[in-house]
């Protein structure tokens, strides 16, 4: 069994490869169960969460045995670990053969996390955002955020990124990373006249309060809604979701986990009708992405299996 970190792969696979390998797996023939989805209490703070997401190749005599594969993330989540120096996010991937059922690779659960969230975000804006965008405002400033900005980059022109997060020193620092990076990156302090200005808005947060307010958008804008990943929480207000064409990774994780969808659909704002579709639909040409350029759209995503082993088996195959 080999190990896979964040060296490799940053030394294997870029964002358009993991883009391209989770569209393929969207149109791929896949197994997946229901995650387990678990919170830990814990006296006087916030829950603590644990995930359990297994995958796999569906076995028929049309797969190559070599290419059969078995996956299984387990990560946990801890609101307030940053105070006490340690990620939010830990855990680990095992890929193992779908033939025999041996372990082949244990892979950084995290940073696998953060790079095929802001894949599966991008391969929506395939669809979604207008192909001359080039202004994107990245809401939160938290370890996946610098993956959103990349990943974004890798598939429309993004010329100039905003970042705004509660902490301004946060906010700050990742914009210097990502001029590091060649990238016209400020730091903003005034959330909604940067929502008006942009043609992508990225939202990597844990807000239980909409950030973003829909009646600020301009038209063609695309709003990305990755943060809120319980019916709790949520990042962006009803108004969003009125105004907006409203995609999902999955229409299972998103109506009952999304807070961006489930507390709208709740009080009426929405219907579960106007969820024009979900990745699945969009890979397979079965609805329309963008069909105008002053249209706005919306992506709200809660995460899923296919994802994870679409990139540990792309890893795998090139690190081994």
């Amino acid at each position: 069994m080999i190990t896979i970190d964040a060296n490799d792969m940053n030394r294997t696979a870029g964002y358009p490869d993991l883009v391209d390998s989770i569209e393929a797996a969207f149109r791929g023939d896949f197994e997946v169960p229901l995650r387990h989805h678990h919170p830990i209490a814990r006296p006087g703070q916030p829950d603590a969460t644990l995930l359990l997401m297994p995958a796999w190749t569906r076995m028929t005599d049309a797969v190559d045995p070599a290419s059969r594969y078995i996956g299984l993330k387990q990560v946990t989540i801890f609101p307030g670990n940053e105070a006490a120096g340690e990620p939010t996010i830990l855990g680990v991937y095992i890929l193992m053969s779908g033939t025999t059922g041996r372990p082949l690779a244990m892979i950084d659960a995290p940073e696998l996390t953060v790079r095929r969230t802001a894949s599966a975000s991008a391969l929506a804006a395939r669809y979604l955002a207008r192909e001359d965008a080039s202004t994107l405002l990245c809401v939160g400033a938290g370890a996946l955020a610098p993956c959103l900005v990349r990943a974004h980059a890798s598939v429309r022109p993004i010329r100039d990124v905003m970042v705004w997060n509660r902490n301004g020193d946060k906010a700050r620092a990742l914009a210097e990373t990502l001029r590091g990076e060649g990238m016209e990156a400020k730091a903003v302090d005034d959330l909604d006249a940067a929502v008006g200005q942009a043609d992508i808005v990225t939202c990597s947060t844990m807000s239980d309060r909409p950030l973003v307010k829909g009646a600020l958008l301009r038209p063609g804008t695309h709003v990305d809604l990755v943060g809120a990943y319980r019916p709790d929480l949520r990042e962006s207000d009803d108004e969003v979701m009125r105004r907006a064409r409203i995609f999902v990774d999955t229409r299972e994780g998103a109506l009952s986990e999304g807070g961006d969808v489930v507390q709208p659909l709740k009080s009426g704002a929405i219907a579960e009708g106007d969820i024009v579709g979900d990745l699945f639909d969009l890979t397979a040409g079965r609805v329309r992405g963008r069909t105008a350029a002053d249209e706005i759209t919306a992506f709200k995503s809660v995460g899923t299996a296919i994802e994870d082993l679409a990139v540990a088996i792309l890893l795998y195959e090139r690190c081994r």
